[in-house]
């Protein structure tokens, strides 16, 4: 036992363990003893540390650790067995070797200090050599369990190093992975190259197979997509159970892990915010899907889910891009059809000898059909309708003969070209119909053309009406190519084209008929198509709501531009300022001829002059001047004496809001958008100052 304590040490012994000192224990509430102690333990080379009490014993065992507790078992206050008991109770201190030192021990005080713990009792006087050949039993005791301790602490820390290195290594793969896996999935924004990329980054690093599924609106599976692909006596793909699964996951958008037969399956939600986009199944063994791996699964399905998602979205962009651009051809090409019979009318008006009758039905002709082509403007102008797809209509009572009318003359220039005819049965009976009579028009001329490009030349086309149960079957039958049965059911849908070839050709944008159920179901209506083959016609029917007019005029008669009452004595002076030269000299011509006087002028200074001398009761001024525009021209106007309480009309191509906020502000009393309502401006010009009144109470 003296080579421990000679400090020679076990071979292989840390040394900074052979050095270190413990600590001894000595509590006695004699002083003499304190000192006979420590000259007997001196030789050890340890700490001693002497306590005269419990009390100071406690405090010294809360502070420190000993090596081992001699305890003398008669003392005041705190004996030594009342010592060891509370001594006992410190976690710190629970095991610590308590060595009794008394001067007698009868039987049942042994057998209580040993029931506290005791290790030993040593007799007073003590024999020097006894104690200190036991105390150094348990300082070597001490050491080496602090030895073992040091080196489990230091296994530990070698296996946490050896754990953090592997983690460290794992993480890196991890990343790695899910770094070349967000590149491969992202390398295409095509939804099959996205969708194979997915498939083939999953075997074999996170299964044996991997399964993608894409569900319709419906909740089924609208596609299917397996890599390696199944053979057909493969049994694993097609369980119920497996499906019932993917099932719940798609509804629940939940991951979930499912067992059979030490094979498991890791299925994943893909989803795009809180919309599901699909699910990801992945299988292999049951001991394939630890902890680790299954995090590693779900955050690949997040990432798969985000370039799915962005291939899908570009998918929708350049959809909507296509879409904008067909509506934009649409709206372009429906511009075209009011110009041949205005440009027919323009014709007839400058021939030789035209009777007023004929004069006054091509002025008709031309007003008709400028507003349609006001209204076609409107939509094309109004940008947020068109990203949204929005048309609004404008219902009015109209008759059906008015209504056939006005296709029949929008189409008549196109029937003419292929010497075509075209035959209208309409009820004897008046049909009043309640609807939108530009957009109506729009629908039965579109159907007249589109049974004109697909017929041949000198074929009959025939346009029939019947009304029954308060509604009015149009029917638009032709002898021309037919419809394939096939594609009959999507006759309707939008950019559907039969035969691209022919229709490129006739300059179809496939946009007709989509826009004709559109506009017939806004009207509370429907549409319906039939044939009898290829080479065996068409007919188009759409059903309106309609009644019977009664014994009351029928609606539809063409607006007559009325004289304005009330006019006062004195013609009204009008400064009419826009830069487009015909725009202001046709202004001019008609206010004239309504009896006013008028002076014009191109640009803003020019104006401000004029109306210096003029004195101008009503400025119709135009907002896109050059040099200065007309907000700065109308502020300068409210400045001078001249035009200060003159009515000020902005009339303008500019109709938005902020526009109209800015005339406001510039003291404009209207902002009219080009073309004008003409009977409206020539009211507000009879009476300047009644038509600021009106506007003034229905602010109020």
């Amino acid at each position: 036992m003296a080579a421990p304590v000679s400090g020679a040490g076990a071979p292989g012994a840390p040394q900074p363990m052979e050095q270190e000192k413990v600590n001894i224990l000595v509590v006695d509430d004699l002083p003499e003893k304190h000192v006979v102690f420590r000259s007997i333990l001196d030789e050890l080379g340890q700490n001693i540390i002497s306590a005269r009490s419990g009390q100071e014993a406690l405090r010294y065992i809360l502070e420190q650790e000993f090596a081992v507790i001699l305890l003398d078992v008669n003392m005041p206050d705190i004996d030594g067995l009342e010592t060891a008991g509370l001594i006992r109770q410190y976690k710190k201190s629970s095991q610590t070797p308590i060595v009794f030192i008394t001067a007698y021990v009868d039987e049942r005080q042994a057998k209580r200090g040993y029931a506290l713990g005791a290790v030993d009792y040593i007799p007073s006087p003590v024999v020097p050599e006894v104690l200190r050949s036991k105390v150094r039993v348990f300082v070597e005791l001490y050491r080496m369990n602090r030895q073992l301790q040091q080196q489990a602490i230091a296994r530990e820390a070698l296996a946490r190093s050896e754990a953090a290195r592997e983690a460290a290594e794992d993480a890196i793969h991890r990343s790695d992975f899910l770094s070349e896996a967000s590149q491969r999935m992202s390398r295409s924004l095509n939804l099959d190259d996205t969708i194979a990329a997915i498939l083939d980054l999953c075997v074999p690093v996170l299964g044996d197979r991997a399964i993608l599924g894409i569900p319709d609106k419906e909740g089924g599976v609208r596609r299917l997509e397996m890599h390696p692909a199944p053979r057909a006596d493969d049994p694993e793909v097609f369980t119920p159970q497996l499906r019932a699964a993917a099932d719940q996951v798609i509804r629940d958008k939940r991951f979930h892990l499912c067992r059979r037969d030490a094979r498991a399956a890791a299925i994943c939600p893909l989803l795009a915010g809180d919309e599901i986009r699909g699910a990801l199944a992945l299988l292999g063994g049951e001991d394939q899907f630890d902890s680790t791996r299954i995090a590693l699964i779900r955050e690949f399905a997040s990432r798969a889910s985000i370039a799915m998602e962005n291939a899908r979205l570009y998918s929708v962009v350049q959809e909507a891009d296509r879409r904008k651009n067909e509506f934009l051809a649409m709206l372009a090409h429906e511009l075209r059809n009011p110009l041949a019979p205005i440009r027919n009318a323009v014709h007839i008006m400058q021939g030789d000898n035209v009777t007023q009758p004929t004069m006054n039905w091509a002025r008709d002709v031309i007003g008709r059909q400028a507003d349609h082509m006001a209204r076609l403007i409107d939509d094309l102008l109004d940008v947020s309708r068109i990203v949204q797809g929005k048309v609004v209509v404008k219902p009015e009572k109209l008759t059906l003969a008015s209504l056939v009318e006005r296709s029949v003359e929008a189409s008549a220039p196109r029937l003419a070209a292929r010497e075509q005819a075209l035959g209208v049965d309409l009820p004897e009976q008046p049909i009043v119909l309640n609807g939108d009579a530009v957009r109506l028009a729009q629908v039965l001329s579109n159907l007249i053309n589109n049974a004109s490009k697909f017929s041949g030349p000198n074929t009959k086309i025939t346009l029939s009406a019947a009304h029954a149960d308060g509604e009015v079957n149009i029917s638009v039958k032709d002898e021309g190519a037919g419809i394939d049965p096939a594609f009959l059911p999507h006759i309707f849908d939008l950019f559907a084209q039969a035969d691209q070839s022919l229709d490129r050709a006739q300059g179809g944008l496939g946009i007709g008929l989509t826009l004709v159920k559109h506009l017939v179901e806004l009207h509370g209506g429907r549409v319906a198509a039939c044939s009898e083959g290829v080479g065996r016609g068409a007919e188009m029917v759409i059903t309106l709501p309609a009644q019977v007019a009664g014994a009351a005029q029928a609606p539809g008669a063409s607006p007559r531009v009325r004289k304005p009452a009330g006019k006062a004595k004195a013609p009204a002076r009008i400064l009419v300022v826009d830069d487009l030269a015909a725009s202001a000299e046709t202004l001019m011509t008609l206010l004239e001829m309504e009896g006013f006087q008028v002076r014009i002028a191109s640009e803003g200074m020019a104006a401000l002059k004029i109306a210096q001398e003029f004195r101008p009761d009503v400025v119709l001024l135009d907002i896109g001047l050059p040099g200065m525009n007309g907000f700065e021209v109308a502020h300068r106007l409210r400045t001078q004496p001249e035009s200060r309480d003159a009515l000020l009309i902005a009339l303008t191509g500019y109709g938005e809001a902020e526009s109209r906020s800015r005339s406001a502000q510039a003291g404009f009393d209207f902002h009219m958008v080009k073309p004008a309502d003409v009977n409206l401006l020539l009211s507000m010009l009879a009476n300047p100052q009644q038509a600021r009144r009106s506007k003034a109470a229905k602010v109020a």
